[in-house]
């Protein structure tokens, strides 16, 4: 049975929208103003980081701009996997050394407790389930980069990991093929657009300014620059993620990749005793075009994966439409895992844009000449890195402002790292274009040919990308 486009809720910015409703929306900026601190986009990224400044210095008058409403974008679209990855650590490990980069793997394991920690603290409900996260291997050459994956992770430190070969991974959760999998306790379920607004409201609670739909038209030193107003300030934030390339001057800072997601009907018990899955894992695998997915708290699968990866000119959708034959194809992931579950509907289908630096590496700067500073960059692994980002702009400005010192976060790797920008197009379109046709072709080829080795398409495809 396949899905009819018709069937499907698309769009409606996501399914954890149409579940939870969508907010009231905020009073707009009335005019110029003036703060100690302009946070531009209303994200993860941006309340995190007016969370802990306004608790470390109450007296800061803290401003948060939002172009829609906060949570809009990525922050309200993703898959709920609250875990310790983090992009780019293998590259700084190369620039600083391995022990710098298990600082920082050391620093993200202990953020997914913080979050965790925060949500109880604030008294906010967002569906959280400790049930780590498992990833899958489902060829050979799959299982063979899971075990170098596995004993990758064990080298930065992750000592509780585990191992599992077919017989243990069934035990979890019965996918389809499955020959090994790798987990970790380091990963969280939690309802994303739950999260975003117990956040705001928490900030907004402590006394911080969030205006929404008030688009920023441009960033400069000292400013941020609005249709209804310029708020003036000594230190200006840039976390605007995946929609960075709207702003003037920085369309090729970072690229906006899109990904999609569908989410089904409530399954039955008896489709989850097909199923298995009762540790509700944060669930992904080890192809090269990966999909990621969780078990709903409402007893979904909501799964997603790269459909269109990129728009000509890095726009970026329109509430979160998305193809049908995006639709389609992950559909045909969710039964090829889970072939009990030929009959489900899928009920919702929905996309979002994650930003990507070109070397593949999340970062966090405060320019001390300028006051401007930003985080992001996160490549899909943004929802706890936002925090650990967040935590480390409040000790950058504290630092800057002479409230305080260097802390372990201001001295982690990805502080202050540089990299050039994307191609022009249309050079950036081809690439990416490219690149994901060749990392489906070269899963295509694994699957067929049972090797045991990574297909050479796939690593071409990565010195292309830059990721290696």
């Amino acid at each position: 049975m396949s899905t009819s486009a018709s069937d499907v809720v698309n769009g409606g910015i996501s399914f954890w929208y149409a579940d939870d409703g969508l907010p009231a929306v905020r009073e707009p900026l009335g005019g110029d103003t003036s703060a100690d601190v302009v946070i531009v986009g209303g994200g993860y990224t941006g309340l995190w980081t007016a969370y802990y400044l306004k608790k470390a210095a109450p007296a800061l008058r803290i401003v948060v701009l939002e172009q829609r409403f906060c949570g809009y974008g990525a922050s309200g679209r993703n898959g709920g996997w609250l875990y310790n990855g983090v992009a780019g650590r293998d590259r700084y490990a190369a620039l600083h050394g391995h022990e710098a980069a298990v600082r920082l793997q050391r620093a993200m394991n202990d953020t997914v407790g913080e979050v965790v920690r925060v949500l109880a603290e604030e008294g906010v409900e967002a569906d959280v389930h400790r049930g780590g996260v498992l990833e899958v291997a489902r060829t050979p050459a799959q299982l063979a980069r899971l075990r170098d994956f596995h004993a990758h992770e064990l080298s930065y430190g992750e000592k509780d990991r585990e191992l599992y070969g077919a017989r243990e991974t069934a035990e979890r959760v019965r996918v389809a093929g499955a020959v090994g999998s790798t987990w970790t306790p380091h990963g969280v379920r939690v309802h994303p657009v739950k999260l975003v607004k117990g956040l705001a409201a928490a900030v907004e609670a402590l006394g911080v300014e969030v205006y929404e739909s008030t688009p920023v038209t441009e960033i400069l030193a000292g400013r941020a620059v609005t249709p209804y107003g310029t708020v003036r300030a000594p230190y200006v934030l840039r976390c605007t993620e995946g929609f960075t390339a709207a702003l003037k001057g920085e369309k090729r800072t970072w690229l906006p990749m899109n990904s999609s997601m569908i989410a089904t009907e409530p399954l039955t018990d008896e489709q989850w005793a097909a199923v298995g899955w009762a540790g509700r894992e944060a669930l992904g695998d080890m192809a090269h075009a990966y999909m990621y997915a969780q078990r709903t708290a409402d007893g979904r699968i909501a799964l997603g994966g790269r459909g269109v990866p990129y728009r000509f000119g890095s726009r970026t959708d329109n509430d979160g439409r998305t193809q049908s034959e995006t639709v389609e194809a992950l559909r045909e992931i969710l039964v090829g895992f889970f072939p009990a579950l030929a009959g489900v509907r899928v009920e919702h289908a929905w996309s979002g844009v994650l930003g990507v630096p070109r070397d593949w590496c999340a970062t966090v700067t405060l320019d001390r000449a300028s006051g401007l500073g930003w985080a992001g960059g996160y490549v899909g692994s943004g929802v706890a890195t936002a925090n650990l980002a967040g935590r480390t702009l409040r000790d950058l400005v504290l630092l800057d402002s002479g409230q305080g010192g260097n802390t372990e976060l201001t001295v982690l790797p990805w502080v202050g790292h540089k990299v050039r920008r994307w191609e022009p197009e249309p050079l950036r379109w081809l690439g990416v274009q490219g690149m994901y046709a060749t990392y489906r072709t070269a899963d295509r080829r694994e699957t067929a040919t049972h090797s045991t080795g990574s297909s050479r398409l796939a690593r071409i495809a990565d010195r292309v990308a830059g990721r290696h």
